[in-house]
């Protein structure tokens, strides 16, 4: 193919190649040509020109010939264009040609393309030909085919188009020949012509005035027998003519009598076709006479969509304005006798109007005109309330009136939601009252039109669901003797009950109660008044059928009763139906079966005729459905009576009807429905073109809520649309045969398909295809359940007649029926599982297609062949597949039959899915022969290209992944791929174009290198708002996929499409694709389509969101701002803190009039953008670097547009819309939460969201109104304590407004549920209550923590006086002091609540019947994951409060509770009898605290919840902070044991090291509990026995007198468990078995990070307390595993094993290795030996470990031993000797950091007690002088000498004051002369180094302290040596010389300075 891609046709190649292969050469040459065209192409024009002339000879097929067409007129308009009337002339020639074989039928087409193409881009250069072009196309009009009709229609679309008004000549020809086109037999001659028409009125002004009435005539008749793609487009063209007339594009010449047209005359134009049909006057009086309809239900449907063309084109503006006439007269509509005839036609007529109002009001205007649309629609409804008393005829009429407007005001209210409610409370118009009012109507339909309102009401404005309940129960019991007004009400209790399904927030249980007596009361006076008996009856099954939809948490408390009704309703044995059936009569039988919902009883309609069939027929319905749903085991003795009249519901004589659209389809494999042509959910216009499917003579498909009013509560968006009960009940018995069937016997399986097969053959007509489909239905329907419940079918016996019953639906008439058979024979093959007969069924088939002509047979085994290996896993065998294959290949290439093409192409693709990689020998051969039938087929035959489609794309999936390669014959695969997606994408069948896209898509997911991404996105752009839902579907999924790898160039490509200015698509202009997706989004009610335009938003966000923010902010904030219904603030209810802004709407924007649905997605667009930049550069949130890069780098950082985001939440929180002030509330948190720390640049000290307090507060407060829903409260709630929790604000006054909020929120809490209204459910008050408390705990959580730090945080707490200066969240902490009382008490009851509602379901026997606090006994399910979501706050908060009162019970005064706050009231309650005492109470308290923390921690499902672990922590840690509790802790030592056990299992299970660090401190507490414990034992004991019996004492603590630790039940084991776990995990070589392991790492070095030295200090600190809770002989149990891990971590630690943090490691270990040392139980009697043998050997061990890394440390730990364990432990040899070498050996290091620690630890071992200190001195004191007498001859050079020198001077003067007093003067003596030798002369101390100078100063100053000291000895010293003397009084005389000159230069200095020191030298 890379030979096509010349300028000119390389004809050489062309030649060589086969027929197939040329003409998809050329067709790849004509795309290449026209993509180059714009070159310059004079030189080769002529060439060029002969080449395109011989294709246009060569016969060329339906794409060729347009490609070509648009490459001749290319030509000629980039080059010369000369000789183009030349080739005009030449195609006129090919025209006016006698030839009319089939062979020269494409060349006379393409000439007819090319003459239309030619005029359409050269226009007026051809003019002189244009009519004898004209003369010439419509003379061959007359005896053209389909083919040349359709291409001459078109042809002359684009010459109108290219000559504009130039063609005026030649319009009424035109319009002549159109005309009869309009009803031609070919849908696509009907199409061509309407398109032609279309452009012809654009200059054609007679079309839209003189001829108006004619063309509306003609167009009404190509109305009938239409398709599709007929009505859109004929509707368009109608629509448009319509528009036209009533406001002309251009001004007419006015003519005698002539005036403009007026709406009404315009609708009354529509309304004669609509009413009359299209008919001439001869049929029309004909059917009137016969008196049937005469119009067709098609004609109505398009008229139906020309009416919202029409309305549509004249725009929202005009609909707004001109809607009460529009309403008016689409009224009469409805309202004509001619359509009231028949009930069939009213129901068809009132979907029909119901259409036009939903697609006009529902999609053209605002929020704000929609609801004053709703007013004109209850004006409506109000005035025909008052025609309903006139006369019957006029009721009659009035009922469909006022269904029509009913079900459209339920949908407006539905839709708009929350934003109706002014509507509501418009007293002007009184809406409520109006709807309630119609629940009186005589009519059914009516009553129950309003009763759905009412429930769309409900809907829309949850608040008003409990306020109707009431409203209609009240009327209802007022009205009971009134059969309307029962059969109204009960009607809307019913629809009301069903909306509580889609109300979150639900109703109240009361109102369950209050209908079930309404419902028993009912039925109990229903025999009272025979009058009114079947409306009293039939409303209370109605009442209970509602109830029902409450759930199982309100039946199960009727559930009683609801047995006890169904009980009576039924004879209770046979005898008793055997009497019934004597006595009676119709109307009691009536009654009867109303009650019951019907009877298996059909002797009782021979008895009583008809007037009880309907009733009859109900019942059966309802048992059909009952036993459906049942095991059929239980019913299995009554299978015969029950198959009886299933066979009767079958294949009776009385079937008068057949719902075959509502029974086959979904027992056909759903992609075989696209046979049938578009299916009705791929359409837009499916509400009304089922009408178009359904049968015209009778009720067919056609639902309405009458037929069933029991549908009325079902879970539902959408007004249900039941079947009448005829036709249900065949569906239903097709059910329940497929049910029954597989539980029978061989013989009775075999004698019923018998039965069938024999009914089959002996009808005839319509009742064969009636009894045939349905006995197909039912056998399917048996497959269906056989193939799930894997049962088996049968022998033969039961196969044959099951395989001949559905041969014979395979081979029938009705295609439905056919796809159905074949989905048949697939479950079929499926259910047998047997080779040898799936092998006889395809051979079957195969001979079938040899023999059989007719297209029905071929087609249906066509399609078998695709369906027989269904599901079987696929096709495996090649000779099948090959057979298969051949045979398809050949009837898909049989274009005498377009049927037959189309069924065998789609079992093609069928067969290509199922051989998977079996069929890549067979893909070539079939890319060949799909691309020849895509260049072949006729447009007219789109069928057949859309199975082209769907072919194309399976085998595009075949290919997979291999379209990448490189070889040649995958090139020549990827190049068909893509010539086929080029042909499709050219079809003018929208079908045809999604299938392309689809392709296309595919291709880019397997190939993404070779899609063109410049071609395909704007070809995308320009189908994204094409009025075919299929086509969107397509063009979005396919920018969804593309969106998520390269969404910046899609987003650039669809830009730069409307630079180019090849699309007008004024939104793209504006706001870029993503602008285009949300005006889509906002348009389009599919949800699928919805769905993927949200996705592709959210991938194009998450790809470019970052890098362009300014765009998207400005675009959600466009979006935002798109409403027309005032704010709050608009309202003028303005609040003073919100100046700065106002959610004012910005009319200038790029979008109008969006819905809330649409704005409230904006909002999630603004916090996933806000997430999204949380990951990206950390400037987006701090303020100084984003201005500071910004500057330099022209980037945008989301800080910059913290206003823009601030605005939009106020906006969004502001709005009428509940869902979008949700939205906004939670933008609002997220915005606090991600700035409340970044500070103000500008003025330091300050955070950047400081400057906006008052929009948050002006945000907040209408959520607190009294009128605010409880969702919206609570999510304020959350807002207002994560904005007073973030410390913005800290000025008291600021805070107070919201403050004051939380407080209003708190005092509504405090009044209780029982005084709130009870709109909602009561899980509402327990959602809002426990947001509000949660609220205030996070508040208190938060300034407690600020506040910490300060050893004044608690006294804050309980002081009265209110003067009290402190930090800046002092002032707040007050504000919650005021409330604390109270919430103390709630915040306990909450916690009670929660703790009884995690019980296990065994323990639910013990919950509170009444309920808790803030639940009833009835919403313990729903209210559960509030407090779920609330508890772990409110324990903490409680847990802080209990902190700061210490225990201790203080007299609050009232909490202004209006009840007890808990059942129990927390041992707060005043009677008498259930009073505790302080001590009770408090041990409540905590037991309650304990309980709830150990339970969720030990939970297995609180993996994921590390806030709330990280909140009981902290609360637990909060309580043990307070003596009380730790007493309570202390002295039981199960409770700590079990404590520790969980903390253990936390900490393995817990990787967060803020965790790990809370588990360590909580176990230090309750290590400390004990341990005070222990302590205040052994005082008291000590106390007791007296002071002189102290080594009596009884001994306490864990071992007692053995010393055994018993573990799970021992603290102590407990606590060393954890440790041990806690220092192995971070150093395993702690462990013997881990030390050599992979795991452990053995000697390789182990980084610890600083949080992993905090937890091992934290491990540390607590085995060193362990040995003081021990008995003396426990604490010889525990104090070897102390001393290895001590002895171990420090080994680690100065080996440096533990990385670069072991400097923080090692004070904690030294602490506690002193903390052991100095244990009481060292020195207790019992224990002192054995302490002392293991201390020793803890010191040899110590000493052993001794040739380390860090030597200091070790010479330290070595002090710690020497100066705090007892001198047994280290004076014993050799242990001392070897101390004292270890001290020897550091004092001759070479390193002076190693001597200056010496000499440090040195001075505290001289200063230490006498039997540790003498031997030092004595063994060290001389190597001490001798190093001190050598640094006079080598003076120290740098500042770490100096400091040993130094260091070792302090030793000396220790080791001298350490000596008594007869030795002292002997030692300064010593210490003297030492100290002045350090001292320089004059000389030198000028020149000395730095540290020389400093040893001087050094020495120069001990001397003069010490020598005043000892003067008898310096003087004798001085005296005797003359040369010390002089040394130092030179050093004195020179220090003092030193010291005047300083102080003379610095009075100088201060002189010379001036007073004012200047910031910069300006020198």
């Amino acid at each position: 193919m890379e030979q096509a891609h010349s300028l000119l046709l390389n004809e050489e190649a062309c030649n060589q190649l086969k027929e197939h292969q040329r003409a998809e050469f050329v067709f790849e040459w004509l795309r290449f040509l026209k993509k180059i065209l714009p070159a310059n192409v004079k030189q080769n024009q002529k060439h060029l020109l002969e080449q395109l002339t011989t294709v246009l000879t060569s016969s060329p097929g339906p794409p060729t010939r347009l490609l070509l067409a648009q490459c001749l007129a290319l030509v000629y308009r980039v080059g010369d264009s000369l000789t183009s009337s030349l080739t005009v002339d030449r195609c006129n020639d090919i025209i006016r040609s006698k030839d009319d074989s089939p062979s020269f039928l494409p060349t006379r087409l393409a000439a007819v393309a090319c003459l239309g193409v030619l005029y359409e881009q050269l226009g007026r250069l051809l003019i002189n030909s244009f009519k004898e072009t004209m003369a010439n196309l419509l003379k061959a009009m007359k005896s053209a085919e389909s083919q040349g009709r359709c291409e001459i229609m078109l042809c002359i679309e684009r010459i109108l188009k290219g000559l504009g008004v130039s063609a005026v000549s030649c319009h009424r020809d035109i319009y002549k020949a159109a005309r009869p086109c309009l009803t031609d037999r070919s849908m696509g001659v009907r199409c061509a012509a309407t398109k032609c028409l279309l452009e012809l009125q654009r200059e054609a002004v007679f079309l839209w005035s003189t001829e108006l009435e004619n063309v509306a005539t003609h167009c009404f008749r190509a109305f009938e027998g239409s398709n599709y793609d007929v009505r859109v487009a004929v509707s368009k063209l109608l629509g448009t003519l319509l528009a036209s007339a009533l406001e002309p594009r251009q001004a007419i010449a006015p003519r005698p009598g002539s005036k403009r047209n007026s709406l009404e005359e315009v609708m009354e134009l529509l309304s004669s076709g609509f009413l009359r049909g299209g008919a001439g006057f001869l049929r029309a009086s004909g059917d009137m006479l016969k008196g049937t309809s005469s119009v067709s239900r098609d004609v109505r449907v398009g008229i139906t969509q020309t009416c919202v063309v029409f309305v549509s084109i004249l725009g929202g503006a005009w609909l707004e304005n001109h809607f009460s006439c529009l309403l008016s007269l689409l009224m009469v509509w409805v309202s004509h006798a001619r359509v009231t005839q028949y009930p069939a036609d009213a129901v068809s007529c009132r979907c029909c109007v119901s259409f036009i109002l939903r697609a006009t009001v529902g999609t053209l205007l605002g929020e704000k005109a929609q609801i004053a649309a709703a007013k004109e629609i209850c004006q409506l409804i109000s005035k025909q309330k008052r025609v309903t008393r006139v006369s019957p005829a006029e009721v009659a009429a009035s009922q469909h009136v006022l269904v029509c407007a009913l079900l459209e005001l339920g949908s407006l209210l539905q839709d708009l939601s929350s934003t109706a409610a002014p509507l509501l409370q418009d007293t002007s118009i009184g809406m409520l009252d109006t709807v309630i009012s119609v629940l009186l109507h005589p009519s059914a339909s009516a009553r129950l039109a309003a009763a759905w309102c009412l429930r769309c009401v409900a809907v829309g404005m949850p608040a008003q669901v409990a306020v109707l309940l009431d409203r209609c129960a009240e009327r209802l019991n007022a009205l009971k003797s009134c059969p309307e007004a029962v059969a109204g009400y009960s009607a809307a209790i019913a629809a009301l009950l069903g909306a509580v399904q889609l109300c979150p927030l639900g109703v109240s249980h009361s109102k369950g109660k209050m209908v079930m007596t309404l419902a028993e009361d009912l039925l109990r006076s229903a025999t009272q008044n025979s009058r009114i008996s079947i409306q009293r009856t039939r409303g209370c099954w109605l009442l209970l059928s509602a109830l029902s939809t409450l759930g199982p948490t309100v039946m199960e408390h009727h559930l009683p009763r609801l047995l006890l009704l169904w009980k009576c309703a039924f004879p209770l044995s046979v005898r008793d139906v055997e009497n019934e059936l004597r006595r009676g009569d119709s109307f009691t039988w009536q009654v009867t079966l109303e009650g019951r919902a019907g009877a298996l009883l059909p002797s009782l309609i021979k008895s009583y005729g008809n007037q009880i069939r309907n009733a009859a027929t109900v019942f059966r319905l309802r048992v059909y459905e009952i036993l459906t749903m049942l095991q059929p085991k239980r019913y299995e003795g009554n299978f015969g009576m029950v198959l009886k009249q299933l066979l009767n519901d079958l294949t009776g004589p009385e079937i008068t009807t057949c719902a075959e659209l509502n029974l086959l389809p979904s027992l056909c494999y759903r992609q075989d429905l696209a046979l049938l042509g578009p299916a009705l959910q791929d359409v837009d216009q499916h509400y009304i073109e089922e009408q178009v499917r359904s049968q015209p003579n009778h009720q067919g498909n056609s639902g309405t809520l009458e037929y069933d009013p029991f549908t009325i509560f079902e879970k539902a968006q959408d007004v249900p649309t039941p079947l009448p009960p005829g036709s249900a009940l065949a569906a239903a018995a097709v059910q329940l045969f497929g049910v029954i069937f597989p539980h029978l016997g061989i013989q009775q399986k075999a004698q019923i398909l018998e039965q069938f097969c024999e009914f089959v053959r002996q009808l005839k007509g319509a009742r064969q295809q009636t009894v045939q489909i349905h006995v197909a239905a039912a056998f399917c329907c048996t497959l269906k359940c056989l193939a799930s419940s894997r049962r088996e079918l049968g022998s033969e016996e039961v196969q044959r007649p099951a395989l001949s019953l559905l041969l014979g639906a395979l081979e029938g008439p009705n295609p439905l029926l056919r796809c159905m058979a074949a989905e048949g024979l697939a479950r079929l093959v499926q259910v047998l599982n047997d080779p040898n007969f799936t092998v006889s069924i395809t051979l079957m088939s195969f001979d079938k297609l040899k023999t059989a002509r007719d297209a029905i047979t071929r087609t249906g085994h066509a399609l078998a062949l695709g369906a027989v290996y269904r599901y079987l896993g696929g096709i495996s065998s090649p000779q099948y597949l090959s057979t298969c294959v051949g045979v398809l290949f050949t009837l898909s290439q049989d274009s005498t039959s377009p049927e037959v093409q189309m069924w065998s192409l789609h079992a093609l693709s069928m067969v290509v899915d199922l051989a998977g990689p079996l069929y890549h020998s067979h893909l070539e051969a079939s890319f060949n022969l799909v691309l020849r039938l895509l260049l072949s087929t006729p447009h007219t035959h789109v069928e057949v290209q859309q199975s082209l489609g769907r072919c194309f794309n399976a085998l595009i999936t075949s290919m997979g992944p291999d379209l990448q390669g490189e070889g040649a014959g995958v090139c020549a695969v990827r190049t068909s791929c893509l010539v086929g997606c080029a042909v499709m994408q050219d079809s003018q069948d929208c079908l045809v174009q999604a299938q392309a896209i689809s392709c296309l898509q595919q291709l880019h997911m397997f190939a993404p290198g070779f899609v063109n991404l410049a071609s395909l996105v704007p070809s995308l752009c320009i189908n994204l708002c094409s009025s075919y839902l299929s086509l969107r579907r397509a063009v979005v999924a396919c920018l969804r996929q593309l969106a998520q790898r390269e969404a910046v160039e899609v987003s650039e490509h669809a830009v730069a499409l409307v630079k180019d200015g090849l699309i007008k698509y004024v939104t793209i202009k504006e706001v870029g694709l993503e602008g285009a997706l949300f005006s889509l989004l906002d348009r389009e009610s599919d949800p699928c389509l919805c769905r993927d335009i949200q996705e592709t938003l959210v991938h194009m966000m998450s790809s470019a969101a970052e890098s362009n923010l300014a765009h998207w902010l400005k675009l959600c904030k466009d979006v935002l701002s798109a409403s027309d219904v005032l704010s709050p603030e608009e309202d003028g209810d303005r609040y003073d803190d919100s100046s700065a802004f106002h959610a004012k709407s910005e009319s200038s924007g790029p979008f109008s009039n969006l819905r809330w649905s649409t704005r409230v997605f904006s909002m999630e667009c603004v916090c996933r953008i806000i997430a999204q930049c949380e990951n990206g550069n950390s400037a987006h949130f701090n303020m100084a670097l984003a201005q500071e890069q910004h500057l330099h780098e022209s980037a945008d950082f989301l800080v910059l547009h913290l206003a823009d985001l601030i605005r939009m939440a106020f906006m969004a929180a502001t709005d009428h819309s509940d869902q979008l002030r949700l939205a906004g509330l939670q933008t609002l948190l997220v915005i606090i939460r991600k700035f409340s720390n970044v500070p103000e640049p500008e003025f330091p000290g300050h955070v950047i969201l400081e400057q906006y307090q008052a929009n948050v507060g002006a945000a907040l407060r209408p959520a607190f109104h009294v009128d605010a829903p409880p969702n919206v409260t609570a999510k304020a709630c959350q807002v207002c304590s994560a904005w007073i929790a973030s410390g913005v604000i800290s000025d008291l006054r600021d805070l107070r407004r919201v403050h004051q909020l939380l407080a209003s929120s708190l005092a509504k809490v405090q009044v209780g549920r029982e005084v709130s209204s009870q709109l909602y459910n009561e899980s509402t008050f327990t959602m809002e209550t426990l947001a509000v408390l949660k609220a205030w705990a996070e508040v208190l959580n938060t300034i407690t923590q600020i506040l910490k730090q300060y050893l004044y945080v608690w006294p804050l707490f309980n002081s009265r006086d209110g003067q009290y200066d402190g930090p800046a969240g002092a002032g707040l902490l007050k504000l919650v002091q005021t409330d604390l009382a109270t919430l103390s008490r709630l915040w306990l009851a909450a916690l009670q609540d929660h703790a009884l509602l995690t019980l296990p379901s065994q323990y639910s026997s013990q919950l509170p019947s009444t309920g808790g606090s803030f639940y009833t006994a009835e919403t313990v399910e729903q209210a559960r994951p509030h407090y779920y979501s609330a508890w772990a706050t409110i324990l903490h908060a409680t847990a802080l409060w209990l902190n700061s009162t210490g225990f201790i019970m203080v007299d609050e005064g009232p909490a202004n509770l209006s009840r007890p706050v808990t059942p129990t009231s927390m041992g707060q309650s005043t009677s008498l009898s259930s009073v505790k005492s302080p001590e009770d109470v408090n041990t409540d308290r905590l037991h309650l605290i304990l309980g709830i923390s150990v339970e969720f921690l030990c939970s297995p499902h609180s993996g994921d919840q590390m806030e709330n672990i990280d909140s009981c922590l902290q609360a637990l840690q909060a309580l043990l902070e307070v003596p009380w509790p730790r007493s309570k802790v202390g002295n039981d030592q199960a409770l700590g044991v079990e404590m520790l056990s969980v903390l253990h299992r936390l900490i393995v299970t817990r990787e967060s090291p803020n965790i790990q660090l809370a588990v360590l401190e909580l176990v230090r507490q309750i290590v400390c509990a004990a341990q005070e414990h222990v302590k205040e034992k052994r005082h008291s004991a000590e106390a007791d026995d007296g002071a002189a019996e102290k080594e009596t004492v009884p001994e306490f603590g864990e071992g007692r007198d053995t010393g055994g630790l018993v573990p799970g039940k021992s603290l102590v084991f407990g606590a060393l468990e954890l440790c041990l776990c806690t220092l192995v995990r971070k150093l395993p070589q702690l462990s013997p078995k881990l030390a050599g392991s992979p795991t452990g790492r053995g000697g390789q070095t182990c980084s610890l990070s600083n949080t992993d030295c905090r937890l091992v200090t934290s491990a540390l600190v607590i085995l060193s307390e362990l040995p003081s809770i021990c008995s003396p002989e426990g604490s010889v149990s525990v104090l070897p595993t102390v001393l290895y891990l001590l002895l171990g971590v420090l080994r680690e630690a100065v080996k440096g094993s533990v990385g670069a943090e072991s400097g923080q490691l090692v004070p904690g270990i030294l602490q506690a290795l002193r903390t052991v040392l100095t244990s009481p139980m060292s020195r207790a009697e019992k224990s002192r030996g054995a302490w002392t043998e293991l201390l020793r050997c803890a010191l040899h061990t110590l000493l052993e470990s001794w040739h380390t890394v860090d030597e200091v440390t070790m010479l330290t730990s070595l002090t710690i031993f020497l100066l705090y364990a007892s001198a047994d432990v280290t004076t014993v040899e050799p242990l001392q000797t070897r101390c004292i070498q270890t001290f020897r050996a550091s004092l001759e290091s070479k390193d002076p950091v190693v001597l200056s620690r010496s000499y440090q630890l040195l001075v505290s071992l001289f200063q230490g007690p006498a039997p540790v200190a003498r031997p030092f001195i004595l063994a060290l004191g001389g190597c001490l002088v001798s190093q001190l007498q050598e640094v006079e001859k080598s003076r120290p050079q740098g500042p770490a000498e100096l400091q040993a020198v130094q260091d070792a001077i302090r030793a000396l003067e220790a080791l001298v004051f350490a000596a008594d007093e007869t030795h002292c003067p002997q030692l300064v003596a010593v210490l003297l002369p030492i100290l002045i030798s350090l001292l320089l002369d004059e000389n030198a101390l000028a020149s000395a180094p730095a540290a020389s100078r400093s040893l001087h100063e050094f020495a120069l100053g001990d001397l003069m302290r010490i020598g005043p000291q000892h003067s008898a000895v310096f003087r004798a010293l001085m005296a005797s040596a003359p040369h010390m003397k002089a040394r130092l009084e030179a050093a004195v005389k020179g220090n003092q010389e030193n010291m005047n000159t300083k102080a003379q230069t610095t009075r100088v200095i201060s002189k010379n300075m001036p007073s004012i020191q200047l910031k910069f030298n300006f020198l």
